[in-house]
């Protein structure tokens, strides 16, 4: 008889990313993971390529030297800072250390699936809250009263992402806190801010301030959208000293490979990278959303790097995909989320995005 796992884990689907191949087609233009539109920045092509040379010797398990690069670029206490192999790492972390059989964890219904499976995958039974129409009526939002709502005595984290992934929406300020002050202060509240640096909004705060005012909340980042170092794996997060403490407890002693940290080093001291990307996300998110509309979608408000077109249909969203494939352009499709009506693209650089936006019939803006 073979040995068998926890129940839960047999209830999990493996994780699909985004498709990367076409059968028959040579170039392909891959939309569909929302990677940094200039990809790695030169200065980290280079650290990377140093830190070769001393690929024997085993990393800094504290990741010191990165943690204080974070902090002083982001006005952070370095001290109070983790680093993980990839924020899914740390979304895992969290629900091993602070989940577990017995215990729930809330999301949003579109939240990022990464939520369900690490929570599954610790034990826990994983809530799904419908969501509200969004303000000005286009799309939908996370429902903060539904959340607040569903939290019972055996709730131990409730996950929110601003802005969310897959649908790019943005909650205000004022409805994080009144999330967290809706929640007992043993709810571990987890703020995944993995594309903050494309927000525009002046007011916006991806974390920080909720982390240091209310206790009890952690802050996740990464390296892999504006940085251009998905591949690079390399997530961090802000919290209290006591849920850094817990964080280096159960990590893994070198969970961030030298190369990586050498990486993200490299992208902190690039000058400008982070400002021409920001500025050329937004320039094209307006173009290709204005094509996409043009071509029959329900553009949903992004605040991303990326864009959530709903085209009514699973069969009009199928017409369009199969569309794109033909050119080579791979975006990312919805079903998984429960929401085969939608498509997701990816904000890429200028020739990709001008191919997008000629595949869906626009004529050059």
């Amino acid at each position: 008889m073979p040995v068998s796992p926890r129940p839960s884990i047999m209830t999990i689907d493996p994780y699909v990313g985004g498709e990367s191949k076409i059968p028959g087609v040579n170039r392909i233009i891959k939309l569909s993971s929302n990677e940094g539109a200039f990809g790695p920045p030169p200065a980290a092509i280079e650290a990377i390529t140093r830190a070769g040379r001393e690929a024997h010797r085993y990393p800094d398990g504290a990741a010191t030297a990165l943690r204080e690069a974070i902090g002083g670029r982001f006005g952070l206490d370095p001290a109070r800072i983790v680093t993980g192999n990839g924020s899914d790492e740390l979304i895992s972390l969290l629900c091993l250390a602070y989940g577990g059989e017995g215990t729930e964890i809330i999301m949003s219904a579109y939240g990022f699936m990464m939520y369900d499976l690490s929570g599954r995958a610790g034990g826990a039974r994983v809530l799904k809250v419908a969501e509200k129409p969004a303000p000005g009526g286009v799309g939908t939002v996370a429902d903060i009263d539904g959340m607040i709502a569903a939290a019972g005595p055996r709730t131990r984290i409730v996950f929110l992402t601003n802005p969310n992934n897959p649908t790019g929406t943005l909650l205000p300020n004022s409805e994080l806190a009144r999330l967290r002050a809706g929640l007992r202060d043993d709810i571990l509240l987890v703020l995944d801010s993995a594309y903050a640096e494309y927000v525009t909004e002046p007011d916006y705060d991806p974390g920080n301030g909720l982390v240091d005012a209310a206790g009890n909340t952690i802050m996740l980042r990464t390296f892999s959208k504006v940085f251009g170092l998905g591949g690079m794996r390399i997530g961090w997060g802000y919290a209290p000293a006591g849920i850094i403490d817990v964080m280096n407890r159960v990590r893994g002693p070198f969970n961030v490979a030298a190369a990586s940290q050498a990486a993200a080093l490299g992208a902190l001291s690039e000058p400008g990278w982070v400002e021409k990307s920001v500025a050329h996300n937004t320039e094209w998110r307006g173009r290709l959303s204005a094509a996409l509309s043009a071509a029959g979608a329900e553009v949903w408000p992004s605040h991303a790097n990326f864009i959530f077109a709903d085209f009514g249909s699973a069969e009009a969203a199928r017409t369009i995909d199969a569309r794109l494939k033909a050119r080579g352009l791979i975006v990312r499709g919805m079903a998984g989320y429960g929401l085969p009506q939608a498509l997701r693209f990816t904000v890429g650089n200028a020739e990709e995005c001008q191919m997008v936006i000629d595949a869906l019939g626009t004529p050059h803006g």
